[in-house]
């Protein structure tokens, strides 16, 4: 279904998955205001919805995820309105996955740099435009932490000069590469099994991870044994270990 009676971005759930599809490919699946707008309604629905364990964000059609801001429209709009998705990112710990499935460029390398997991189809290519048109890209701040400080800076400096979903996957950017036909399947897969894990777990490692990969380690670990105690008393915690001892999956109810 869409969000807000606008079709411009599909929100379907299904089993505790959320696929989001940017729905503009006649612009290749262009970031505008409008689409950033819908954006932030789609992350805040999927954020309060404890039916909802794990996202999926891809492209309509097979020959962009996203080409990133639509120049017809005005940039400095687009910029001012990227925070929006960004702030999104850091205050979520439900997982998120990637479906590219064509080109991820600008803006669309930083969508899918913000989720947790990227599966990119065979043909699709990537890069980050924003120098060859002299237009801002402060999100690349954190791509360093991703793929290191020499493949970061020849992605931003080459432009609009692309990358394969190969190199993607051998910088250690792209977690799997598979052929277009196969792409929405393999997604589904690993969100099929993030939701078979148990629920506060799965955002508590998420946030343990992202926060304490830019903490020392002396500041982060206390936060992170605190952040444990969340499950002492769930029904959940019960539920994993005599699952276990009764040699069965177990059933979550994220309580």
């Amino acid at each position: 279904m869409s969000i807000s009676g606008n079709d411009i971005l599909l929100y379907e759930k299904k089993d505790r998955i959320v696929t989001m599809t940017l729905n503009r490919p006649e612009v290749m699946n262009a970031l505008n205001r409008e689409m950033f707008d819908r954006l932030a309604e789609a992350w805040e629905k999927f954020a309060a919805d404890d039916d909802a364990s794990v996202a999926i964000v891809t492209g309509a059609g097979d020959k962009a995820f996203s080409a990133g801001a639509d120049l017809a429209t005005d940039v400095n709009e687009v910029i001012r309105n990227t925070p929006k998705i960004r702030l999104f990112f850091m205050q979520c710990w439900k997982p998120i996955i990637a479906a590219i499935n064509g080109y991820a460029i600008a803006g669309g390398w930083m969508l899918a740099q913000k989720c947790d997991i990227r599966i990119a189809a065979e043909h699709a290519e990537m890069g980050i435009a924003e120098s060859r048109w002299n237009l801002s890209a402060g999100w690349v701040c954190s791509l360093t932490r991703q793929i290191g400080l020499g493949h970061a800076l020849e992605i931003v400096l080459w432009g609009d000069r692309r990358i394969s979903a190969q190199r993607g996957y051998e910088i250690g950017w792209i977690n799997r590469v598979v052929p277009k036909e196969k792409l929405m399947d393999e997604a589904m897969s690993w969100a099929q099994r993030i939701v078979e894990m148990g629920p506060q777990s799965v955002r508590n490692l998420k946030q343990i991870l992202y926060q304490g990969f830019y903490l020392p380690e002396s500041v982060f670990l206390p936060f992170a044994f605190g952040l444990e105690n969340n499950l002492i008393g769930m029904e959940d915690t019960a539920e994993g270990p005599r699952a276990f001892l009764e040699k069965r999956k177990p059933i979550y109810r994220n309580r």
